[in-house]
């Protein structure tokens, strides 16, 4: 849709003060200007083409505060992010050697082989991986499964919705920073991606799949990391019984889900310095127990201690792997919240504070386990200093509750991307910063979330069941994530492939071993965010098969330019005075369901505007950017295209209406297509006036309401997943275009039937 000038076009719009060089067209154009009632979306000096007509062209990138150079917002950020991203990791001292230790202590070089291992996998996944690695594969400052994958949407075209259009590659946040190296194995990688459905599909099952598992670790963190702090109550006194240790953590989940409402950002203020008192108190006591227990266990940090602890245990050994696993929990968090932060945030919190207080955390307690390894159970309350063991349950307690905050922010940020990709049904977004952009609430995922996290508590009752699912759910996303680290390190960095084979050896095969680990364990527990998982890909691959069928129909049965021409100047068609804007998520041409309309309303009215809702694989599209327009030739039928983009962090909600932006754009394009022509300077007088006219009379939305159906001949399993599974789904979820606020007095719904 694209023609021979479109390339020289572009280079002209970045330099457009030196082009425009004609006084006279200057002159005119001004005065163009002082007559649009909206001049601030006007670019003037552009040539007109034959594509969806591009309003704007170069802008500044929008990425809130992730290109800041505040320094109050820079230091101001890590302190925010300790409280929302490291909860979760944060509390992991409260049962690690609990769960690593089921069976008991039975050599005290055992205690240094775990501290060894713990450390160097601390060290190697939360820091050298998503720190180092993982953080600055983000896509314009989003992290999660869904941002990585757009970015491979965007450079390898494995996108299965065929909605592309050159257009969109002039975004200011589209292009990626590409390095100048031509690399072979890069581009054979590429073409193959490019080529293979397989592949496509590959890639969009991983992502959904890893959507669903940071799900089910949001529903589990909560839930082990309140019932392990509260348990501390058994310490206390002996009238504390299990069932009383449920309640209270019950309690206190509903109160925590209740209050998620308020916004991450006011949630971060509020935890940040709670969660730096607790990381204070666990390295504080780390330290004292340390130096007063046995300050030998330092030798740990020879790794050799992990081969002698695995020849002592064997394959004890190697399940124990499954407690230890725990020591990360919240790792993925750092990712996946990274829209509501910056990635020079979180690398600054993680290695002045949560590394080093966790580190010496987990040292103090092997410390102490070396003299007290028949306490292993309880350690962590036991080895706390008597004088210190109530401010430390208070504190540990809100931290637990806190913990939860990472993963439930990170699930929302999460569910928010693939909705916008079409990979999860219409919830309702709620935007709870001003200040900064990505910082979202789901209600009806905030409550399914906490429906489910009193169900596990109430159900499995102690942390060791608990903990066995909530290892499968760490590490398996975990996994997923290095597994699209190494595509985009292929096709996108173009890292020698010596690097990324040693990424492989590493850490991916690490992650491997405790995958192998924590799966033994299955049917002790295991189990449960697997079947989370299922359910969550059913409905995520329900959703996104009929939302593709759906487009697919209507690319192939969409209304010809030459029948919208017959349909207007038809004289059995009556017209009206006033403004009909057509709503549908078709990006290429004029949907069906005008036809439709017109079959059965045989009025139309003055002037008619297709608007097509797209969402692009970019985090952020930029306002001016926003809108593309074509009129529908012959210029007297007064019909038009728009093409609306968003990023799948965008607010759509936007504070003026979407009507009214509409009509400010479309007088700015009507304005862009005559500059340079002094002849048609009274035929956009005409225009303007037409739509100003069109507008005053009545502006009506008309939404399609569709109702899908299998065809007569289609086979069982498809019948059930969308005369089922999907018109479940979609009867009772959200009208997809109530996130635009169309008055309801002025919304006229047109139903129509689809067979896919």
């Amino acid at each position: 849709m694209s023609n021979p000038g479109h390339s020289q076009r572009v280079s002209n719009v970045t330099n457009i003060d030196e082009e425009v060089e004609d006084s006279n067209q200057q002159i005119h154009t001004q005065q163009l200007q002082e007559n649009l009632h909206s001049p601030k979306f006007i670019i003037p000096g552009l040539k007109r083409h034959d594509s969806l007509d591009i309003e704007a062209s170069k802008f500044r990138n929008h990425n809130g505060h992730h290109d800041t150079k505040d320094w109050g917002v820079i230091l101001r950020l890590p302190f925010q992010c300790i409280g929302v991203v490291y909860g979760d990791i944060g509390t992991s001292p409260l049962y690690v050697y609990a769960s690593t230790f089921t069976n008991g202590i039975k050599h005290e070089d055992d205690i240094i082989g775990v501290l060894s291992i713990i450390v160097y996998t601390i060290t190697l996944i939360p820091v050298i991986k998503y720190v180092t690695i993982v953080l600055l594969a983000n896509d314009n400052g989003d992290g999660g499964t869904f941002a990585v994958y757009s970015k491979l949407c965007r450079y390898a075209k494995v996108g299965l919705i065929p909605s592309e259009e050159p257009e969109d590659q002039e975004v200011s946040n589209y292009q990626l920073e590409l390095p100048g190296k031509h690399n072979t194995m890069a581009s054979k990688v590429k073409k193959n991606l490019d080529h293979s459905n397989f592949a496509k599909f590959s890639l969009l099952f991983a992502a959904m799949l890893g959507t669903s598992m940071v799900i089910g670790d949001g529903i589990l963190t909560p839930s082990i990391s309140v019932l392990s702090a509260v348990s501390g109550l058994k310490e206390a006194t002996n009238t504390m019984t299990e069932g009383r240790i449920v309640v209270i953590s019950v309690v206190i989940l509903i109160t925590l889900f209740m209050v998620q409402r308020f916004g991450t950002d006011r949630v971060g203020y509020t935890f940040a310095p709670i969660v730096c008192v607790w990381f204070s108190l666990i390295a504080g006591i780390g330290v004292f127990n340390f130096y007063k227990f046995n300050p030998s266990v330092a030798k740990a940090i020879n790794p050799k201690y992990i081969i002698y602890y695995f020849r002592r245990n064997g394959k004890e050994a190697w399940i124990s792997l499954g407690g230890v696993v725990l020591a990360i929990t919240g790792t993925e968090a750092m990712f996946a919240d990274l829209g509501h932060f910056t990635v020079k945030s979180i690398q600054i919190s993680m290695g002045c504070v949560v590394y080093p207080a966790l580190i010496t955390a987990y040292s103090g307690q092997a410390s102490w386990l070396t003299k007290n390894s028949d306490k292993v159970a309880d350690m962590f309350y036991k080895s706390t200093p008597i004088a210190l063991y109530w401010p430390v349950f208070v504190v540990a307690v809100m931290a637990a509750i806190i913990a939860s905050q990472a993963m439930i922010s990170g699930t929302f940020s999460i569910i928010k991307q693939s909705l916008s990709l079409g990979c999860f049904p219409r919830v309702s977004i709620v935007y709870t910063s001003s200040k900064y952009e990505g910082q979202v609430y789901i209600p009806e995922m905030n409550y399914l979330l906490m429906i489910g996290c009193v169900l596990v508590t109430v159900s499995f009752r102690t942390t060791e069941k608990i903990g066995h699912a909530y290892g499968i759910a760490v590490i398996f996303a975990e996994t997923l994530t290095s597994a699209f680290m190494v595509v985009i390190m292929l096709v996108i960095w173009k890292t020698n492939i010596l690097h990324v084979i040693l990424y492989v050896l590493v850490i991916s095969s690490t992650e491997y071993i405790y995958l192998s680990a924590v799966l033994y364990k299955f049917s002790q527990g295991g189990y449960l965010p697997f079947t989370f998982a299922v359910v969550l890909m059913f409905i995520m691959c329900t959703w996104n098969y009929v939302y593709r069928a759906k487009y697919s129909y209507e690319l192939d049965h969409k209304v010809s330019t030459e029948a919208i021409k017959d349909v207007v100047t038809d004289r059995n068609i009556s017209h009206m005075e006033g403004l009909a804007i057509f709503y549908s998520e078709l990006a290429q041409g004029i949907p069906p369901i005008f036809k439709h309309y017109v079959d059965n309303v045989p009025v139309l009215h003055s002037v008619i505007v297709f608007v097509s809702i797209k969402s692009l694989p970019i985090s952020r599209v930029a306002p001016e950017e926003r809108f593309l327009f074509r009129r529908v030739k012959p210029n007297e039928l007064y019909v038009f295209r728009c093409v609306v983009r968003y990023g799948y962090t965008d607010v759509r909600n936007e504070k003026e209406s979407f009507e009214k932006i509409l009509v400010e754009r479309l007088k700015g394009f009507i304005e862009y297509e005559i500059v340079g022509d002094e002849e048609q300077g009274r035929v956009w007088d005409e225009d303007v006036v037409k739509l100003e006219t069109a507008c005053r009379a009545g502006i009506v939305h008309l939404v399609g309401e569709y109702e899908i159906s299998s065809k007569s001949e289609s086979s069982i399993g498809k019948r059930i997943l969308i005369d089922y599974a999907y018109n479940f789904l979609n009867k009772n979820l959200r009208n997809g275009y109530s996130v635009f606020k169309i008055p309801h007095k002025r919304m006229l719904k047109v139903g129509m039937a689809y067979e896919l």
